[in-house]
C-alpha cells in the first residue's frame, strides 16, 4: 500500500511559479513510476507529467518547457516545478503512483492517488 500526500498548491499570478510536492509512504517508492495529473473545473482529468524509477520523464504538450517533474528517492518525494503559469493551468493537481516503474500517461495504469492540491492562477 502506498499513501500519497500533495502540498504546495496555492494562488499565483499569471507568469508566476509554484512547486508542488508529493510525499509517499512505503519502502518500495524508488521502484514506482510516478505521475502528476490535473482536473480543471468542468473538465476531464488530464495527464501532466510522469517520471520513471530511473528518472526518465514524459510531459503533456501543454506543459512541456514550463513544468519539470523530479524525484528524490531518499525522501520518498516527487516534485512538480511549474513556471510561466497560465490561467488554463488552474486545476486540482493529483499525484499518482504506478507499479510499472516507467513513466506512463494513462491514468488507468496508476494504482495509488493522492487527495489533490488546488492551484489557482489569476490574471
Amino acid at each position: 500500500q502506498v499513501q500519497l500526500v500533495e502540498s504546495g498548491g496555492g494562488l499565483v499570478q499569471v507568469g508566476g511559479s509554484l512547486r508542488l510536492s508529493c510525499a509517499a509512504s512505503g519502502r518500495t517508492f524508488s521502484s514506482y513510476g510516478m505521475g502528476w495529473f490535473r482536473r480543471a473545473p468542468g473538465k476531464e482529468r488530464e495527464f501532466v507529467a510522469a517520471i520513471g524509477w530511473n528518472g526518465a520523464t514524459t510531459y503533456a504538450d501543454s506543459v512541456k518547457g514550463r513544468f519539470t517533474i523530479s524525484r528524490d528517492n531518499p525522501k520518498n518525494t516527487i516534485y512538480l516545478q511549474m513556471n510561466s503559469l497560465k490561467l488554463e493551468d488552474t486545476a486540482v493537481y493529483y499525484c499518482a503512483a504506478n507499479s510499472l516503474s516507467y513513466p506512463t500517461m494513462g491514468p488507468a495504469s496508476y494504482n495509488y492517488w493522492g487527495q489533490g492540491t488546488q492551484v489557482t492562477v489569476s490574471s
